[in-house]
């Protein structure tokens, strides 16, 4: 695996977990609010991750936890629920790849100012 490759996989599992998160929101016709405690803190970060910001994928990983805290809740609640699968698989895909992909690109751009 390489960095470019996790880079990928985190924004497709960053996309899934967004979209999970919207269609979940969207089924139990939350109120705007809800929508906002969901989408949000996804948003956040998007523009460090389109600027390449490493900080913004660690801190994403911290955020992560929490998404992972909250569908592990509901796993437990609703097992039959393919949304709130989706959305754990989501979850442990993005931590995962982009805590990868932090640590290859860091190793990258070391690489590259020792040269």
């Amino acid at each position: 695996m390489s960095a470019s490759f996790a880079l990928r996989l985190t924004w497709v599992s960053w996309l899934t977990l967004f979209l999970q998160q919207a269609a979940d929101a969207w089924a139990y016709q939350a109120p705007w609010f809800i929508w906002t405690l969901k989408l949000l803190p996804l948003l956040i970060f998007l523009p460090g991750m389109l600027k390449d910001n490493l900080r913004s994928y660690i801190w994403l990983c911290f955020v992560c936890l929490g998404y992972f805290m909250i569908l592990v809740q509901r796993i437990f609640a609703q097992p039959d629920s393919l949304l709130v699968v989706i959305g754990l698989v989501a979850v442990v895909i993005l931590f995962t790849a982009a805590m990868l992909y932090v640590r290859w690109r860091a190793r990258e751009l070391r690489a590259v100012d020792e040269s």
